[in-house]
């Protein structure tokens, strides 16, 4: 094995030591059977939950299942109908919704103070505002989804509270912020409740699952990336045994019926154990169903869709698009990325001939149909219900494919129940709002589906319907999206910014990107999303290159030291947690068995620095050697 080889095998060695699971902690937030319900069903029923101090959490499960809910009411905003919750005296906690609402306050900073204590330390504040390209004195009527967003993330990460209560923390952030935020979590001392749509977050930084079906929870000791599996199962379990359950009905009610009167009689216990087994039968609430997603059917696109040649386009003396020229056939899923504000949604509208160039020539095909979907959703009026945004208002029938059919029936494709038809827009969750849109969408004919952001607040049984759905669309698919998981599944080339207006097409997924480009392009979660300034090109073809063929001696001596440091900060976390693994310590030595826990989440943070440090030295030297 060659040196290299052996530093990376023991860097890998490192890193899976780091990921092992926390060890066991008192619970510093308990819910005791806790129920809640929302009209005729109940929403919550007997719930338990306990968090404990540096918890990794995620809750998945089915939009309006009440996750949202569950972790309103554990951080006290919601109060449930019956159940007990305790928090351990001094613990503190923030709540990150889905829709942060900054309207009221004057700047930024004003609404990040409104969340602070006056214990909390307002450099944290300065730290993460400028770690996230934020000034403060920016005014929130004027700030995009995406900066908002920023902007209510520095609020909840600054006080450093015990416990983040997360709800789709990643919605509407580029990937650059995506990796920042998964980075940050992961090294913070703050026990995480997460919910997202988001896969690869889940599988960084979760070590449980709350699974929320039916208005149960059930837990599982393990990340996320063990869930889907684990689930499958529970749930095949669960539909061999309501199978036996009702075989056995079945066999009960004919001895009952075909069985003599005197018999009959004699075995009263028999006939009281049927009516419990019916009864339970009859109890038992039936598992979701899937979304059924079709594309309502158009005519064929031509072989060219879109066809851009040399095009440019900028505002306010900034590129967003510089000399740009692609081809777009009938059938591609074209995927576009870039950090918040480089112009993809332009860049896109460009593409779809809602926007003019300044220059090059844009030609979309004559027998295009396009239908589009926007991230914000501008296209509902929350004052409409939802049989009146799918029906246009008027009747109670939805033309598909040429021919009416009854809205309720649409509905329940997309798990809308009966009784919400005359439900207005504005009481429904994020996620049933994504799904509205995305039904009044497909129920028009196309054969060019423009979608931006369209897996915001979606689960994730939604999102493998959407994905199957765009894989076996018979027409083209432009997207916007940060989900790399969705891109990898859905895209069969990627647009990525360059910066300064350059946009660089890939074949491929994201994953595909990265291996043929050879760098994150931009997306390292080391980057500081401070806005960039614009350069000239000619200034950089400029500049020497002698600086860049050979490392500094502060970077030579660094991967000459950094192997001894991350040897040493490994042997130190392996004695602290022999010394955790004392029986009985944390009973006999409450306080020593805290200080130790302390000290092990500290070095660990340490080493995953060490770590990420001599790797970033590695792949720079290679790439150096290799120039």
């Amino acid at each position: 094995m060659s040196a290299s080889e052996a530093e990376g095998h023991r860097f890998e060695s490192c890193r899976a030591r780091h990921n092992q699971a926390w060890p066991m902690l008192p619970p510093i937030l308990t819910l005791r059977d806790i129920s809640l319900t929302f009209g005729s069903h109940p929403l919550l029923e007997n719930v338990n939950l306990s968090v404990t101090e540096r918890d990794r959490l995620c809750v998945v499960g089915r939009n309006g299942c009440g996750k949202s809910t569950l972790i309103e009411i554990a951080s006290g905003l919601v109060e449930a109908d019956t159940g007990e919750r305790f928090v351990k005296p001094g613990v503190t906690f923030r709540y990150l919704p889905q829709e942060p609402d900054l309207s009221g306050f004057e700047t930024c900073l004003k609404y990040i103070e409104a969340g602070l204590a006056p214990e909390d330390d307002f450099y944290k504040v300065s730290q993460l505002l400028e770690q996230l390209g934020l000034k403060g004195d920016e005014k929130p009527n004027c700030l995009s989804v995406g900066e908002a967003r920023r902007c209510a993330l520095v609020r909840v990460l600054a006080p450093e509270p015990d416990i983040l209560f997360l709800d789709e923390p990643t919605n509407h952030l580029d990937l650059s912020a995506i990796k920042w935020l998964e980075s940050y979590l992961d090294n913070s001392k703050s026990a995480l409740v997460l919910i997202s749509h988001d896969r690869h977050f889940l599988e960084k930084l979760t070590r449980s699952t709350l699974w929320i079906d039916r208005g149960e929870v059930r837990r599982l000791d393990k990340g996320f990336s063990a869930f889907e599996p684990w689930r499958d199962k529970a749930l095949e379990q669960e539909e061999t045994e309501n199978h036996k359950l009702k075989r056995k009905i079945h066999r009960e009610k004919h001895w009952l019926i075909h069985g003599v009167t005197a018999r009959r009689k004699r075995n009263q216990g028999r006939l009281r154990a049927l009516k419990e087994m019916r009864k339970q039968s009859q109890e038992k609430r039936a598992t979701v169903g899937n979304v059924r997603m079709v594309a309502s059917d158009s005519e064929l696109s031509g072989k060219i869709v879109v066809e851009v040649e040399q095009v440019s386009k900028s505002f306010n003396e900034s590129n967003i698009v510089k000399d740009f020229s692609t081809r777009i056939v009938r059938g591609d899923r074209v995927g576009i990325i870039g950090s918040n504000g480089v112009g993809k949604t332009t860049l896109l509208n460009l593409l779809n001939g809602t926007l003019c160039a300044d220059s090059g020539t844009v030609h979309v095909g004559h027998t295009v149909q396009m239908v589009s979907l926007d991230q914000r959703r501008e296209k509902l009026n929350l004052t409409e219900t939802l049989s009146e945004t799918l029906t246009g208002g008027h009747g109670d029938s939805v033309v598909f494919n040429g021919r009416p059919r009854h809205v309720i029936s649409y509905m329940k494709d997309f798990l809308f129940k009966p009784e919400q038809a005359g439900t207005p827009i504005r009481e429904l969750s994020g996620g049933e709002r994504g799904r509205l849109l995305i039904a009044a969408a497909l129920a028009r004919p196309s054969n060019l589906l423009v979608l931006d952001e369209p897996t915001n607040d979606l689960d994730l049984e939604t999102l493998d319907v959407l994905q199957e759905m765009l894989s076996e669309y018979h027409g083209t698919v432009l997207l916007v999206s940060h989900d790399r998981d969705f891109l990898d599944r859905v895209v069969t080339s990627l647009i990525v910014s360059n910066g300064d207006g350059r946009w660089v097409e890939y074949a491929g997924g994201y994953t595909d990107m990265l291996a043929q480009s050879g760098t994150d392009n931009q997306l390292n979660s080391n980057l500081i999303l401070r806005p960039t300034k614009k350069r000239g090109s000619s200034n950089r073809n400029r500049q020497g290159s002698s600086s860049r063929l050979r490392l500094s001696y502060k970077d030579v001596y660094a991967l000459e030291v950094l192997p001894q440091k991350i040897t040493q900060m490994s042997a130190e976390i392996d004695k602290l947690k022999m010394e955790l693994e004392v029986p009985d310590l944390y009973l006999t030595n409450s306080k020593k068995f805290q200080i130790t826990a302390d000290k092990l989440h500290q070095a660990e943070g340490r080493l995953a620095q060490l770590e990420e440090e001599w790797l970033a030295l590695e792949i720079k030297r290679e790439e150096l050697e290799g120039f």
